[in-house]
């Protein structure tokens, strides 16, 4: 594809952005930055959410895995659906009967200000580290697409990424992204569709037929019981994929801001429940496209792998315009859906929990404020993307992300189960250290176990990690 077609959909595509922003800001309070005034239709969130929760990760990095992990993936998606069946029947109740605004203010009331600080922080780091990864990932894309033969550096398209994400975002924040977040769940889902059409017709396949490929294929492997010691083994990542559910998207603010719009608890469940059923759905969509996309290299003697497969097949492979533009498209979608909310609940977050600017100051000061740490969180963001491109390995994205959650979700996870399933207080102002020494102590049981056992833990860091955390704050009761 040529650079200036690519950089006219890039145009396009930020225009509808702006107009909806433009349509949907209201008068841009700190009540529709945080909240959408909670007007918003459930099954617009639910729509919009498939998307954040996909982000350019998903889109790129899933179906580039299938070659050296098969359909293993979905293990942990089935894992997704209990967890999510936590979040609708325990978390969010609790949140609307708190009438939360940061979820992590109930930190504060069952434990105290130490672990309410500590809660924030550590949502604060996993997101923009997280935020960041899948951010990479699509700038370095773009960067090899379009702006290095035009010899735009690096940095330069990091910074107008976030500034355009800034643009949209910084008058009504949440209330815009609920919109356009559904319009960029459509773009992605639209691009894959496309793919899967093209790539299925070079091969031979129809509807009739179709499944069929996919059952018989050595590719298509899902469940692994061999191995207990892999950490492909089913029950870890079904166990993993419950627990990664319920803490990044219960235990998120970015996630759960947007079930936080909805008019009542009844409509933020009805949106979680159909979002699973979705959810699970698509994943395996991207699962049947990664298996597409190898086999269609192998035909074709194309040496791409991992994430850069996806990309290479899509604009280099000669399949037609179509599906070159429509995979910029679901990319472009891919980093904005995932970016934009992360943008808003990082500001959301950061002014609540950190600076208390509800408590501290007026209504005109607080949207002052808000407007400033909303700039500052986007050259914060645009830093740790720069600071990427040189120490980043060639794993594949998806895995360093739930990795790297793993150990920073894993406190959150602890405090919460202990606050949820337990009456006993503790010594607040001891919970930072527990919640710092746990993910240490995680990383070196992880490594003692590989080296000595050949045992890994792979996505199940997280629950060793909650449980560590859970351990200390037992440790920490007061009598």
């Amino acid at each position: 594809m040529q650079a200036s077609l690519i950089l006219s959909l890039i145009a396009a595509y930020f225009g509808v952005l702006v107009l909806i922003s433009f349509l949907t800001g209201g008068k841009g309070s700190n009540a529709d930055f945080f909240k959408a005034g909670k007007e918003s239709p459930w099954y617009l969130v639910a729509f919009g959410m498939i998307g954040a929760s996909l982000s350019g990760v998903t889109f790129i990095s899933v179906p580039g895995w299938v070659e050296a992990s098969k359909f293993s993936y979905f293990q942990v998606i089935l894992g997704y659906t209990v967890g999510y069946a936590v979040i609708g029947l325990v978390l969010l109740p609790l949140y609307y009967r708190l009438n939360l605004t940061s979820i992590y203010t109930y930190l504060e009331g069952r434990f105290g200000t130490y672990a309410y600080k500590t809660g924030a922080s550590f949502f604060l780091l996993s997101r923009a580290i997280g935020s960041s990864f899948r951010l990479y990932l699509v700038a370095n894309v773009l960067q090899l697409l379009v702006f290095d033969s035009m010899g735009i550096p690096f940095w330069v398209t990091v910074t107008l990424t976030i500034l355009l994400i800034w643009l949209y975002t910084f008058r009504a924040g949440i209330k815009t992204i609920v919109w356009t977040d559904t319009l960029q769940t459509l773009f992605m889902l639209v691009a894959v569709g496309v793919a899967i059409y093209y790539i299925s017709s070079d091969l031979g396949l129809n509807a009739g037929n179709f499944f069929n490929f996919l059952a018989e294929s050595d590719l298509s492997k899902m469940f692994f019981f061999e191995d207990w010691k892999s950490s492909d083994f089913f029950f870890k990542q079904f166990l993993s994929g419950a627990f990664i559910a319920i803490v990044m998207t219960g235990l998120d603010q970015d996630m759960m801001q947007k079930n936080l719009t909805c008019r009542t608890l009844g409509d933020a469940q009805k949106n979680v429940f159909w979002f699973t059923i979705v959810l699970s759905v698509v994943n395996f969509v991207f699962l049947a496209l990664g298996l597409l996309l190898t086999v269609y290299a192998e035909k074709h003697g194309i040496s791409a792998s991992k994430d850069d497969l996806f990309p290479f097949i899509a604009t280099k492979a000669n399949l037609g315009i179509a599906i070159g533009t429509c995979f910029i498209l679901g990319l472009i979608a891919a980093a904005y859906s995932s970016a934009d909310s992360a943008l808003t609940a990082l500001t959301t977050s950061f002014s609540i929990d950190i600076l208390e600017i509800e408590k501290k100051y007026d209504e005109k000061k607080q949207v002052r404020m808000r407007k400033i740490i909303h700039m500052l969180v986007s050259l914060v963001l645009v830093l740790i993307i720069i600071i990427f491109k040189y120490v980043i390995a060639n794993e594949s994205v998806i895995a360093r992300l739930f990795v790297f959650a793993g150990y920073t979700y894993g406190p959150l996870l602890g405090l919460y189960a202990f606050g949820l399933f337990s009456k006993w207080q503790v010594k607040d102002k001891f919970i930072p250290v527990v919640a710092i020494a746990s993910p240490v102590l995680a990383f070196m049981i992880s490594s003692l176990c590989e080296t000595f056992l050949n045992f890994e833990f792979g996505f199940f860091i997280l629950i060793l990690n909650g449980a560590l955390t859970y351990l200390g704050l037992v440790l920490l009761r007061r009598k």
